[in-house]
């Protein structure tokens, strides 16, 4: 697999401090380089780049901005459309509030219809007769990553105040929802829970961002709903690697995954572990004392399953 680097020309002339994209992000670093969700090209990316909070602002006080696509086993493949404020959307679609209901959170620079959300929606449909909702929120995802990060928290509260309109509307219970997100989607979606109060039942953030959210106040937090899982697949370059979640699981470590020669791979490995689980609950994970033990892949204790689409699923 080859990875391919993309920069503007003015900002490769100004990084003469980046030595190497193999580097990994440092508190503090200007520079650093990021993949885009699913497309193994590695961005860079100048912290001090100017922010359009504009756009943030533009777009995100309007939750309708965000496109909510709805797949079940009634359309597994081609999605309804539903949008916030218009209950016909709803009522003339398959959604039913009476099942269990998946919200899926892509990326940076990723939309509704990646390689993750494709996957995912396959292996809960396979596994179970669920409402999958695919957020797509690449208008401000595919802004340059600076950008697109400042407005993780209030697309985030969007994706809840949707969530919760189909509660007040429909009579969606939040014991009856998960939501999962990768990198920058693993973030949002613990928004989307602080919105709620801490009362959806399952959140599950894959390999979320690591790069400028070490202090950042909106990043996921197990407060975020009743159950929050986080599984760290490439802790050395791309992803956070603090625990932050209820249970927050490191295979092989958490810094590289087996099979992968690069950190995109890696990074990825993430949702493709979750999709693989739900279909199939295979994987399981030791207990560890300390996080020390759970990076140098040294833990013996209980073993618990890692991922799954368990909504039921506890510490």
């Amino acid at each position: 697999m080859v990875v391919a680097i993309r920069a503007d020309l003015a900002q490769v002339a100004s990084a003469s401090v980046i030595k190497d994209p193999s580097e990994g992000y440092k508190d503090g670093d200007r520079y650093f380089f990021f993949p885009g969700d699913g497309d193994n090209i590695l961005h860079l990316v100048d912290t001090l780049e100017p922010v359009d909070e504009a756009f943030i602002s533009e777009y995100a006080r309007n939750p309708a901005n965000n496109g909510y696509w709805l797949f079940t086993r009634a359309n597994p493949n081609s999605a309804q459309i539903l949008v916030i404020g218009d209950v016909n959307s709803v009522s003339n679609s398959n959604f039913d509030a009476r099942k269990e209901t998946v919200v899926l959170a892509h990326g940076w620079n990723g939309d509704g219809s990646n390689t993750m959300s494709k996957a995912l929606t396959e292996a809960f449909l396979q596994s179970g007769d669920v409402n999958v909702i695919v957020l797509d929120w690449s208008r401000l995802a595919n802004r340059r990553y600076v950008t697109a990060k400042n407005g993780v928290a209030e697309v985030g509260r969007g994706l809840g105040q949707f969530i919760n309109w189909l509660n007040n509307n429909f009579g969606l219970s939040f014991d009856k929802v998960q939501l999962i997100g990768f990198s920058l989607g693993g973030h949002l979606v613990g928004n989307a829970g602080r919105e709620l109060l801490g009362q959806i039942k399952r959140i599950t953030a894959l390999d979320p961002a690591g790069p400028l959210w070490g202090s950042d106040r909106n990043r996921i937090v197990p407060t975020d709903a009743r159950y929050v899982e986080v599984m760290h697949t490439n802790t050395a370059m791309y992803g956070y690697s603090d625990p932050c979640g209820h249970s927050d699981h490191y295979p092989n470590g958490g810094s590289s995954m087996p099979g992968c020669w690069l950190n995109t791979c890696s990074h990825s490995r993430a949702h493709e572990y979750m999709a693989a689980t739900v279909k199939y609950n295979h994987l399981l994970a030791n207990e560890c004392e300390t996080q020390r033990d759970a990076t140098r892949d040294r833990c013996n204790g209980n073993l618990h399953p890692m991922g799954n689409g368990d909504l039921n699923k506890q510490q």
